[in-house]
């Protein structure tokens, strides 16, 4: 009886040390099995700052704007392609997370007039964020644009692109990329060119660079 119940309690340990494997993924899993999974979380703009906008309307970016932008990447996925560009044939998507975070940015800490805030996130930022992001019930990989800042003078944006399991936060790949914008006839369009060109650098060349880590 004893000897019954030890067998099936090396069983269920072992079951439950399988599924932990199997469940964990490591950035060459994510990236050279192209039926592997990503889901896209949106840009969070929670640590961003705004550079050298003398004519920003803070209130209208936070309230509507950020969201804008978000909603622009997914509504055009042929322009923006964030699929083709991790080599996967779709990535499923939800918004609403950032969106309800994007809400609650500090418009006074948003704005700046500082050169040295370009580069101000390191990576125990992106770590932070990432611990405290609710994914709801969604499970696998998740993939955050985290930017770090758009700058007028700079005609750039840097983002931390940031590849995370979404059940540990444990990240898999952050780095910061920066994107150059050129015209826009709206904040909105004007800033999308520089996450365009993000998502343009990891396909020609951050993919391959991540996927041989």
């Amino acid at each position: 009886m004893k000897k019954n119940m030890l067998l099936k309690s090396l069983l269920i340990v072992s079951i439950s040390l399988f599924s932990i494997a199997v469940s964990a993924q490591s950035l060459s899993d994510v990236l050279n099995n192209k039926e592997t999974p990503i889901y896209y979380f949106g840009i969070d703009f929670t640590k961003a700052v705004l550079i050298g906008d003398d004519k920003a309307n803070g209130k209208d970016i936070i309230e509507r704007q950020l969201a804008g932008i978000n909603e622009l990447m997914v509504n055009e996925p042929k322009k923006y392609d964030i699929a083709g560009a991790f080599r996967k044939s779709e990535i499923n998507s939800d918004l609403s997370f950032v969106a309800k975070r994007n809400e609650k940015i500090n418009e006074s800490k948003f704005i700046s007039s500082s050169s040295e805030d370009y580069n101000h996130l390191t990576e125990a930022d992106i770590t932070s964020l990432i611990k405290g992001f609710n994914v709801g019930n969604k499970t696998g990989t998740g993939l955050l644009f985290v930017v770090d800042a758009m700058s007028k003078p700079k005609k750039a944006v840097s983002v931390w692109v940031t590849l995370f399991d979404t059940k540990s936060k444990k990240i898999l790949l952050t780095e910061r990329v920066e994107g150059a914008v050129g015209m826009g006839f709206s904040f909105r369009n004007y800033w999308a060119t520089g996450f365009k060109k993000v998502i343009d650098q990891i396909a020609s060349k951050k993919y391959k660079e991540w996927s041989t880590k």
